[in-house]
């Protein structure tokens, strides 16, 4: 069964290597048509997209580029990660190390992937990552980038106080020369085929503080860091309805009822919590159903008669009034519009 990911990155990622495209100059506008990025998704700071998306973007992103090192060479592409409430955070605490503590405390503002653990030291400290995609390729591309754009924006925060005494990635390397390029990079040894995915730095540099501080206004950013992580709590919920709507619209038996039962809540806690995020039952509903109709047109040979059922519909006629609804297009209408469209060298992904 399909559903959608409850895994999520926020498009703020997605801007920043927007930014990084443009500046090497790749054909960015093809690539994201295909990944079906449009231009208002790419404004709004506050969305945030399924990580596998990840797996896509990389693949597509290295055959466009002919690249291999298209992660490293993106990293230091990208603008640095400002404006954000993550470096309002730092900006407001006492010194880098509490900055780092609170940035990794509200991570998922960024996303819900990015698993990052700060082991200090006497002498050493290190950063572990384990950011990660299922495809392998996409993995080692996204944790060179997120490596190299972390280095650079440490060292902005402590004005290039920072310095990295070891990188270290799961991934191998792909020849001698490509340790050597980035140990030059990195000005430190970088090892591949570790255990872990890790930065490796001196701890003196966790007492140091910026210029820039601003510990008057910490509380002020804590609160907004807060915000922000309602927000995505919010959206969790949704994101629980959606799973269990795949693993129950089969049966044809889904209601508010059943859903807050496999949650282990009430029906009228769960009714507060969507109204809470701006939505409702129905439509999630819908939503879900409409999402699922298309994929199973548009990427597998599923009956008509089959999708309906695998939909939760009792009956085709609701089916085919629904889809019209949300389509503009009956099934049949999509599906060959789909089909056409993926002979197209114009054509793009749904997700």
């Amino acid at each position: 069964m399909v559903y959608m990911s409850d895994t999520k990155d926020s498009t703020v990622l997605l801007h920043l290597a927007y930014k990084g495209l443009l500046a090497l100059n790749l054909d960015i506008n093809t690539l994201f048509h295909r990944m079906g990025i449009t231009p208002e998704l790419l404004k709004n700071r506050n969305a945030r997209i399924p990580h596998i998306a990840q797996n896509q973007f990389w693949k597509l992103l290295e055959i466009a580029s002919e690249d291999k090192l298209i992660g490293f060479n993106l990293g230091q592409a990208m603008p640095l990660y400002r404006g954000q409430v993550l470096q309002y955070l730092f900006l407001s605490s006492p010194n880098f190390g509490d900055g780092l503590r609170r940035a990794i405390n509200y991570r998922r503002i960024l996303s819900d992937a990015l698993d990052i653990s700060l082991d200090i030291g006497s002498k050493t400290s290190r950063i572990f990552d384990s950011y990660a995609s299922d495809n392998e390729k996409a993995s080692h591309h996204l944790s060179e980038c997120l490596t190299v754009n972390a280095v650079r924006f440490f060292k902005y925060m402590t004005e290039d106080h920072f310095q990295a005494t070891g990188i270290y990635f799961r991934h191998t390397s792909i020849s001698e020369d490509v340790v050597k390029e980035y140990e030059d990079y990195f000005k430190c040894p970088v090892i591949f085929s570790a255990n872990e995915n890790m930065i490796e730095f001196n701890s003196d540099v966790l007492s140091y503080q910026s210029i820039f501080a601003q510990p008057e206004l910490l509380n002020l950013h804590e609160k907004l860091a807060r915000e922000h992580m309602i927000r995505i709590e919010r959206q969790d919920i949704i994101d629980q309805v959606y799973k269990i709507f795949s693993e129950t619209l089969e049966s044809g038996e889904v209601n508010l009822e059943i859903v807050a039962n496999r949650l282990n809540i009430k029906a009228r806690t769960l009714r507060t919590r969507l109204m809470e995020a701006d939505t409702h039952f129905n439509k999630l509903l819908a939503n879900y159903r409409c999402y699922l109709a298309k994929q199973l047109l548009a990427k597998t040979n599923e009956s008509i008669d089959e999708i309906v059922y695998l939909t939760g519909f009792s009956e085709p006629s609701t089916f085919y009034r629904a889809f019209k609804r949300w389509a503009k297009k009956t099934p049949i209408e999509y599906r060959r519009y789909r089909q056409q469209m993926i002979k197209s060298p114009d054509t793009y992904i749904e997700n």
